[in-house]
């Protein structure tokens, strides 16, 4: 009588369609059904009646949204929501095909009818621990040269997923949690997912029971420099202070293992103990560099535990309450946590206080801890290194780590390790950041340029350097040999140029890349992701893997091969609407494969049309300054908003402390209306008013331009052929409403493709002039290279001066000839131009 009236009060808690009691929508003696979200349901088959209510590995969160959902019990159980319906034969024992199925609704897209033991057709697979030893996707150690066996996902074009938590370790409830087994490990403890194509659904889904992806802070988004070398503290401060003379910002210092002692008695590959004859005062050191706004980690492998020769032995072993009689090594237990506790407390928090700002975990040895053997030591170190730094310390945490498996999404940058220096490893990494992912694992921090194998060809590395400054995190490295640097002023001169304006691009962009961080936070949706998140019903996002979006706005097609006469030559699928290709400013319809050439400078970078971009208005701004200059990148073609994210940047309070601005823009026949509402939200040191400049890209010149309905001063900017309009400061607080006035008959074809001709043809008269010294230019070759100070100086000649350009342009045998040019030199031209 008891369990009918458990069930029948269920039933009824259920009957209003809302979820209760921690949405246990069934519950009977060795059965429970939870649901999660609408497409989340977590079944549970414990036959001796004890469920799990502590957090796993997996599953850390046990308080779930509220959920409309219906269940009916007789003699079957069955639960359904929005998404799918379960149904369970009452009674029956542990989970089968026998007894339990789970079928889409209706909407649900494509329709599933799942029971266990059915595999997926076609996972659209996760990451993998590491790229070390790999040639692209293959492994060259050894005699063999298997494929990498990237993980399966979250996501399958099947549009379900099954994730078995069953033998996942626990949580215990003491005040730093750790690590505990599970009592009986005959338990079931699935969470089945059900999404169609609905993908980003998904993995918002999986941060409901799984946890959010941590925000790292905004100085982790500029520029790293790596490199295993034994670095002095004056190496060091030379390499910043030539960093500067070669304007390069550099925001976080990654220091390698000889920072510690590394020789026999001393040291190893394991270390603890400061290396006094390269750096006999590593506090002032990291003071120093902390005052230039420089942050510092250093590369740890642990596995090697605590040698008697280190300086925090003995202490440590105090703390441990260990007898030291032997002098024997102290092994390193990843699951023992007073050892942890020590290794904190007594080594690692000093250097912390001395300076250091996060660890770089570089685990390589035992995968597995030798007391709970299917404990992974990637993961769980993970866990303790994030965890104790968000427990004890006032900054934001962050880690930079390997992959230790599904779960350490929670645990943010990670380290891919040591792949080959080659074109096949570039080719590689772009689908290796995308397919991450799909577990969330959405910062990933490649050696940009490779590690080891190969010299450092100019062209590849200036390749890779384009891409990393399109990918979660910015960073070069390489292994210790004197022949492999990757210093930009070692280059050839136009490479150590363009690498240096890529380092700049990236920092401008940051603004941007925060706000879309911020949302791998709030809705799982990592930085660099797939293009069939948006299009999943277009097969080219499937076949086309290198392409992925950068943030919301964004389409990056990475060149991974090398150039032929001056261009690198690739297809390109455009979705549906309408993209700017940003080198060229070239308009482009969307639904289609395009061919595109791109010279060593150019990068094929798309945004939508319609876009809102924020930027920083200087490559060089102080990252943790309050008041900061923004440009607002407005691009035409379609009406767009964006809702811009700023916070304190290092603090641990982001998920209550933090602003928004939402950015509207409208067109309306002749006029572009650009609309900012009030500043939503503060934060802790947040400066009342900034300085910000709206450009329109792709602009014809205005007959007025008012703000609030004033009328207001605006610049035209001839070589990126956009309008400027700097704002009040007080537009990060007030409403405003810029609105520009256009002559009528205005259209965006007047300037489709002319940056990126103009920008080709200046580079190619500069060089003409170094084959021909005494050269005089004629009008046509004049106008070719000075187009964009003329336009900028006379704002009002723009349509002349295009009309007259494209008229050159588009018979330039005509215009090289009236120049008296040879063959030689007319061909060699051309080829500067066009492939």
């Amino acid at each position: 009588m008891k369990k009918v009236l458990l069930a029948l009060c269920v039933l009824l808690l259920t009957i209003s369609g809302f979820a209760q009691n921690k949405n246990i929508a069934y519950q009977d003696e060795t059965v429970r059904f939870t649901v999660v979200t609408d497409g989340v349901i977590r079944l549970e088959y414990a036959p001796d009646g004890k469920f799990v209510d502590s957090p796993s590995q997996v599953a850390v969160i046990r308080d779930y949204p509220e959920v409309k959902y219906q269940v009916k019990a007789g003699k079957f159980i069955e639960i359904a929501t929005a998404k799918m319906k379960l149904k369970y034969k009452k009674g029956s024992g542990a989970f089968s095909a026998d007894n339990l199925s789970v079928v889409s609704q209706k909407g649900v897209n494509p329709k599933f009818e799942w029971k266990p033991g059915m595999q997926q057709q076609n996972n659209l697979k996760g990451t993998y621990r590491t790229l070390d030893g790999y040639n692209g996707d293959t492994y060259v150690h050894g005699t063999e040269h298997p494929k990498m066996p990237i993980e399966d996902g979250l996501l399958a074009t099947d549009g379900w997923t099954l994730i078995d938590d069953s033998q996942s370790y626990l949580f215990d409830d003491s005040d730093w949690a750790w690590v505990k087994e599970r009592e009986n490990t005959d338990n079931q403890d699935w969470y089945f997912m059900a999404y169609g194509h609905d993908y980003k659904q998904a993995l918002k889904d999986f941060t409901v029971f799984a946890g959010q992806v941590p925000l790292p802070p905004r100085y982790a988004f500029g520029y790293w420099w790596s490199r295993y070398w034994s670095y002095s503290d004056k190496e060091v401060r030379d390499l910043v202070r030539k960093l500067g003379q070669y304007d390069i910002p550099l925001d976080v210092l990654v220091i390698d293992m000889d920072w510690h002692y590394t020789e026999k008695g001393k040291g190893a590959w394991t270390g603890w103990t400061w290396n006094k004859k390269l750096f006999p005062d590593y506090p002032r050191l990291l003071a120093d560099l902390n005052a230039k706004g420089i942050r510092t980690t250093l590369n740890l492998h642990p596995a090697g535990g605590v040698e008697p020769f280190e300086e925090k032995y003995d202490e440590l072993a105090a703390y441990m309450e260990l007898d030291t009689t032997g002098r024997k090594m102290i092994p390193w237990e990843s699951s023992n946590k007073s050892f942890m506790s020590g290794m904190f407390d007594v080594i690692l928090k000093p250097m912390e206080k001395n300076g250091i700002d996060f660890w770089w975990l570089d685990w390589q040895q035992k995968l597995n801890d030798n007391r709970l053997g299917n404990l992974s030591n990637t993961w769980w170190i993970n866990y303790c290194f994030f965890s104790n730094f968000e427990r004890t310390r006032e900054t934001r945490p962050m880690l930079y780590h390997r992959w230790g498996g599904l779960g350490n999404h929670r645990y943010q940058i990670g380290f891919s390790g040591d792949a080959v220096i080659s074109w096949q490893s570039l080719d590689f990494q772009p689908y290796f950041n995308a397919t991450a992912s799909n577990v969330l694992y959405g910062f990933w921090s490649h050696d940009i340029g490779g590690h080891w194998g190969n010299p450092i060809e100019p062209e590849l590395y200036t390749r890779w350097m384009q891409f990393g400054a399109l990918s979660p995190i910015l960073r070069t490295h390489s292994t210790k040999d004197a022949s492999i640097t990757k210093e930009p002023w070692v280059l050839p001169s136009e490479y150590t140029d363009i690498v240096r304006n890529t380092i700049h691009q990236r920092r401008e962009m940051i603004p941007y890349i925060y706000t879309m961080a911020r949302k791998a936070h709030d809705e799982g949706l990592s930085l660099c992701r797939p293009l069939y998140y948006e299009w999943p019903d277009c097969q080219e996002v499937y076949s086309f893997r290198n392409e992925y979006m950068f943030g919301d706005q964004m389409l990056v097609a990475p060149i991974t091969v090398p150039m032929e006469n001056g261009f690198a030559e690739i297809d390109v699928w455009l979705p549906e609407g309408n993209w700017i290709e940003v080198c060229t400013g070239t308009l482009l319809e969307g639904n289609r494969t395009v061919r595109r050439s791109f010279m060593i400078d150019e990068y094929p970078l798309y945004v939508k049309a319609g876009s809102i971009i924020p930027l920083y208005a200087d490559y060089n701004q102080d990252l943790d300054a309050a008041e900061k200059k923004y440009v607002l990148e407005v691009y035409p073609g379609a009406d767009g908003s964006f809702r811009f994210y700023d916070d304190a940047g290092d603090d641990k309070n982001y998920d209550k402390q933090f602003a928004t601005v939402e950015i509207v823009s409208e067109r309306v026949e002749n006029v572009q209306n650009v609309s900012i509402s009030p500043r939503n939200g503060s934060f802790e040191g947040m400066s009342e008013k900034r300085d910000m400049t709206v450009k329109l890209v792709a602009s014809d010149i205005p007959e007025k331009v008012y703000y609030n309905d004033k009328e207001i001063a605006w610049q035209y900017d001839g070589n990126a052929f956009a309008l400027v309009v700097d704002l009040p400061t007080d537009a990060w607080e007030n409403a405003g409403n810029l609105r520009v006035v256009y002559p009528q008959g205005e259209t965006l074809d007047l300037l489709d493709g002319i940056k990126g001709n103009a920008r080709r043809l200046a580079k190619a008269i500069l060089g003409l002039k170094c084959r021909k010294a005494d050269i005089v230019l004629k009008d046509e070759l004049g106008l070719f290279g000075s187009i964009g100070e003329k336009v900028t100086y006379d704002p009002q000649s723009l349509r002349e001066s295009v009309e007259q350009f494209r008229n050159y342009y588009d018979n330039m045998e005509q215009s090289l000839a009236n120049q008296g040019l040879s063959e030689d030199d007319k061909a060699w031209f051309r080829g500067q131009v066009t492939k």
